[in-house]
């Protein structure tokens, strides 16, 4: 299995240092045509403006369309869920826009309101998530064809996932704990291969 990460700007390393942490090889996407060969495809964390910017810039935002439409899974961390959202606050240019999700940036203020918080994740096992949270947007609502996978103990939607989509607000590759990886993984060596469109 092959599993890209976007290499455009922000996470991506600490993305692959988590998958090979677990045994995982990975692929930095850096050209769309990179996308035709990988089973799965990791939106990371970093500046959404600017990730933004360069998808526009290297002609990615269409073939990341169809590769979320594929039934390949997509998983964006923190600035990747706000670009897989259709609906966000305050972004000057369009991202991918395939999750059916409203997101509102920055919402829990600057980096120096970053946090800590144990979660309940729905799907794992072996008790809470450790998440953390820099400068970190939040999910505002959901349709109903979005599951809602995590909330924090106020109630606010941290995770979600639309079929073969997974949104999370939080930098899962910059802790220790490596099952929302492993989580992902399942998505792609359990897809179907008849998988239908993610959005």
């Amino acid at each position: 299995m092959t599993t890209g990460i976007l290499a455009l700007q922000g996470d991506f390393r600490e993305h692959a240092e988590m998958l090979m942490s677990i045994g995982e090889a990975s692929l930095e996407v850096r050209h769309p045509d990179q996308l035709d060969c990988l089973d799965a495809l990791i939106v990371p964390g970093g500046e959404s403006t600017t990730i933004a910017r360069l998808i526009l810039k290297y002609e990615f935002r269409e073939p990341l369309q169809l590769f979320c439409r594929s039934g390949r899974p997509v998983w964006g961390t923190c600035a990747g869920a706000i670009l897989l959202a259709k609906e966000v606050d305050r972004l000057d240019r369009p991202g991918i826009e395939t999750m059916n999700m409203a997101v509102s940036r920055n919402a829990f203020g600057r980096q120096v309101n970053s946090f800590e918080e144990e979660i309940e994740f729905k799907g794992l096992t072996d008790g809470a998530f450790r998440a953390i949270f820099i400068r970190a947007p939040l999910i505002e609502s959901v349709e109903t064809d979005v599951e809602v996978l995590g909330r924090l103990s106020n109630g606010v939607i941290v995770a979600a996932r639309q079929r073969n989509l997974l949104a999370t607000v939080f930098h899962p590759e910059l802790g220790q704990d490596p099952r929302l990886h492993k989580y992902f993984l399942t998505m792609a060596t359990n897809r179907p291969a008849e998988a239908g469109a993610g959005a």
